[in-house]
Parts: C-alpha cells; structure tokens; sequence
C-alpha cells in the first residue's frame, strides 16, 4: 500500500498553513482556536458507514431531501452521532443516477480546505458531485467546470474566461447602475400598485441584462430572445440539477422523477438552442478571442454560454435574494450605517460611484463577505483523492484512501464555531479591521479562500473578484436610494425568496 501522505503544517493548502501559523485571535464578534503546526493530531478512523448496497444511499438521499431538519439536519445529526466532523455518508442522487454516492464528508473549517489543492484532488467531471449531467445539454462538450486543472483544454478555456470578465470593465459599473437602477424603479411601481414586490422577478430580468450588456455590450432585449432569456436559463438549469433538487412536489413523485431518473435533454433542447443563437451572434468578439487561444469557436461559445447562464447568473439568482434577505432582517440601526456610509462616500468622489468610491465603503463590503460566509451560493465542493492521505479536522488526523471521494458542505465550514462566535448570525460589521481581515481566509464560497486569487492550476472561480464587486454595487445602489426597507422571506428551489414589503425613501 503506497505511503499516506499526512496532512500537517508542510503538507496543507496555504490558506490552512497560514491558519496554522496563526495565533488565537479574539474580539467581540469573532474568535479563532487554531491547531499548534507542531503536534500530529491523533489518527481516527473515518466514522460512519453506507448501509447496504443501493438501500443505504436510497435510505440517505431520502432523509438528507425529506427528514426533519433539512439539509443542514442531514449533516448536523451525523456529526452528533458519531462525535466527528468527518464522517463517511452517501450523497444524492444515488440510484438511479449516480453510479457511486459514497463520499468522505468534511465538516469543519479545518478539513475543508483539502478539496481546494488539486495536487491531492482531482477535479474531474465533480462540479456537480457524483453524477455528471449528460454533456447534450452543453453543446456536446465538458464545459470548463468540469475539468480538471491538469487538462489540456482548463488553462485556455480559464483564459478565456478571465478576458470576457475583463475586456468590457469600463462598462460593469454604469451598466449595473443603469439596469438596477431601472430595477428599482420598477419595484416602487409594483409595490405603490399592490403593496409588495417580488425581489426575485425583477432580479432574474435585471441579473441577465446586466450581464450581457456589461460583458457583450448587447441588450438581449433587443435580439431574437426578447425577455425570454431568464425562464430559458432556468429551464435549461433545472434540466441539469435536478436530481439535486426539492421542488416542494409530494414526496414520492418528486424522489421517483427527479432524483431517480435524469430528465431526457432533448425535452430542453429547443431552449438551449435559443440561448447559443443569442451568445454564438452576441459574444462574437469573445469567441475571437478563445479562436486565437486555439479554442474551437463552437466550444468557445459554449463555454462563454455555461459561465454567464449558468455561473454569472445562476450565482447572481441565488446570490442577490439572500444578501437582500440578510440586510432586509438586520434592521434600521444596521440600514442607517450603511446608508450613511456609501452617501458620504459617493459626496466625497464627486457624486458618483466609482471604484474608488466603493473602496471607502468597508462595511459595504463586510457585509457582502458575510452574505457570502453564512449562505454561501454554491455549498457543496468534491474532489477524488489522488493519493492515500491523512485530512486533519480540528481535533484527529482521518486516513483517507486513493480513490476515495471527499465532499466538503460549506456552511458547516464557514459556520464553524471553532472559527467565527456567534456563527449562525448575520454579523454585517464581522470583517472589518485587522481581526476581520484575519477571518477572511476562511471565507470560501469562490472554491478558495477570500484572501487567494483564482489562477490556470485551481479550481477558484474565474469570476471571484466580479462577484464580490457586483454585490457590494448592489448594496451601494440600494442605500444610495433608500433609508431602509422590509422584507418577507420563503424558500425557492435555487436560494431565497424574497419579497419587498416597504422602501423607505432617502431622507438625507
């Protein structure tokens, strides 16, 4: 049997050697315990088992969609069980399609990063976990999120992506302030008439506007799509993780058509062939681009269509709708701060909001990091190990064999109370200052740590740093025009749902 490679101090990913190196810190929000780098942690066994075979991960999937404390409960009461942040589970779908649910859970904020260093993972065909959807819904090609970075094509294609994030930059902000700005407009109309408004609605029109105007330079509004574009996109996302879904049907006919059985792509296809005319006329400049980095212009276009449908506005539908939700239940005192800050930042850079702007609104931007820490958009991680290996959590070292496949939920993560006090809170003011800033290597919502930047060799996201900028333009522009607003929240098949119940106009 090849040697384990243990995971101590020399052989962590950065941001746990730096965690490593760190020194308890502690103020009134937050708290880090860290490890000594100079001790082994004792070795466990992975706790757990599968059950048996087929029966075991129907029994799994059954409780994790359907028990009674939800997903979080799922995970929650297999760490109480057993006493141990990692832990041995099956992950859905399982039968019928997925061919090996097994998985090592990692459950803490110690464990977790191992699924980021792709010299111990390996990434391939996991963006979704254990099944791949079929690649007729990509245009017959494995699009980059299911690469590894070992792959001859990852490099190019993560190219690509960073020149359609930055080629347009000048256009991000006013276009965003343009479409939100309509945005909102048409939210105190809708709530003037009936009193509420859905956030969610306006958002998905806005979110893919925004996108293809700031990146494209072209209003999909004004081509053959119309305002099609979002329930298209929806549609064709629906078709891909719907076996990782709860749609609220009953019980039996929801297990039996969604998680049994993939939905045949071709029941979709008339859709995605809308959405690529759109992208193969509008994003022409672009796949120009990937022609030159050796890029088919087929598999450029196809590429450039999964990271803005699928990536961009998939994360902007489930991202935006919970940072609103969390600022919505913060309350008054909370509104007012950041109402104050971003007008007296906005006064002091010649009335407009500008990058520089931006950068004088910290809690704006500590308040976006903590939308991202407590509910993050994407929670789920996997890689296969690529050797046999020993992944610490806080208090043992687990032997994890080659082969084996890791699965990391994210909220138990950046919810770890081992690392952030008062984790289940919504803290807007949690990362500012040096011990704020301390805290963002555990911030890993991008499949990286915060103070990290995505390169060609990870799994980063590409669009980490766009993100965040948008969120913060959104918390910008939201208090630039209003004292404070009022929410209702409900749950969606992708995030939150969140409805306006009051706008209380700017009064100062």
């Amino acid at each position: 049997m090849a040697t384990a490679t243990y995971l101590s101090f020399s052989a962590l990913p950065s941001c746990a050697r730096r965690a490593r190196q760190t020194s308890a810190v502690a103020s009134a929000t937050d708290r880090h315990e860290v490890v000594s780098p100079k001790r082994r942690l004792p070795l466990r066994k992975v706790p757990g088992d599968y059950g048996p075979p087929v029966v075991g991960a129907l029994r799994d999937r059954l409780e994790y969609f359907y028990g009674p404390g939800g997903r979080d409960g799922f995970f929650t009461s297999r760490v109480r069980a057993h006493q141990s942040t990692v832990v041995r589970l099956n992950m859905p779908p399982g039968p019928f399609v997925a061919r090996d649910p097994r998985v090592v859970a990692l459950l803490d904020a110690a464990s977790f990063p191992v699924l980021f260093d792709t010299s111990l993972v390996d990434k391939t065909d996991l963006f979704t976990g254990t099944f791949m959807p079929s690649t007729d819904l990509t245009g017959g090609y494995r699009v980059l999120s299911y690469l590894d970075p070992a792959e001859p094509s990852h490099a190019p294609l993560k190219t690509l992506l960073f020149y359609l994030l930055s080629h347009r930059r000048q256009h991000v902000i006013p276009k965003f302030r343009d479409v939100y700005g309509d945005l909102f407009g048409l939210m105190e109309n809708e709530l003037s008439r009936v009193g509420k408004a859905d956030f969610g609605h306006y958002n998905d029109a806005a979110a893919f506007s925004f996108l293809c105007q700031a990146l494209l330079g072209r209003d999909p509004a004004d081509s053959a799509l119309l305002g099609d574009g979002p329930k298209l996109i929806v549609k064709w996302v629906l078709f891909q993780l719907s076996p990782l879904l709860n749609l609220g049907l009953p019980k039996l006919v929801e297990d039996s058509l969604l998680h049994s059985f993939r939905l045949p792509p071709a029941l979709v296809k008339k859709d995605y062939d809308r959405l690529a005319g759109f992208f193969r006329d509008a994003a022409r400049a672009v796949v120009d681009e990937g022609e030159r980095l050796g890029i088919a212009r087929e598999e450029a276009m196809h590429n450039i269509l999964f990271a803005m449908c699928f990536n961009s506005f998939g994360g902007m539908k489930i991202l935006f709708p919970s940072l609103v939700k969390w600022l919505g239940r913060a309350g008054a005192r909370t509104h007012g701060q950041l109402a104050t800050e971003v007008r007296n930042a906005v006064r002091e850079n010649g009335g407009d909001v500008t990058m520089r702007a931006l950068a004088e609104m910290p809690l704006v931007k500590s308040a976006v990091y903590e939308a991202l820490r407590i509910e993050p958009p994407v929670p789920m991680q996997y890689g296969r190990a690529k050797r046999d290996m020993v992944v610490e959590s806080h208090d043992y070292g687990y032997e994890v064999r080659e082969g084996e496949m890791l699965f990391g939920y994210q909220p138990m993560a950046t919810k770890d109370a081992r690392v952030f006090a008062r984790p289940e809170e919504y803290v807007p003011d949690r990362f500012l200052g040096e011990d704020g800033a301390h805290l963002l290597r555990h911030v890993v919502w991008s499949n990286g740590p915060e103070t990290a930047s995505p390169t060609l060799q990870d799994k980063q996201c590409a669009g980490k740093d766009f993100v965040v900028l948008i969120a913060r333009l959104l918390v910008a522009e939201l208090f630039l025009r209003y004292d404070s607003f009022d929410v209702q929240v409900g749950t969606s098949a992708l995030g939150s749902s969140v409805t306006i119940t009051s706008l209380k106009k700017a009064t100062f």
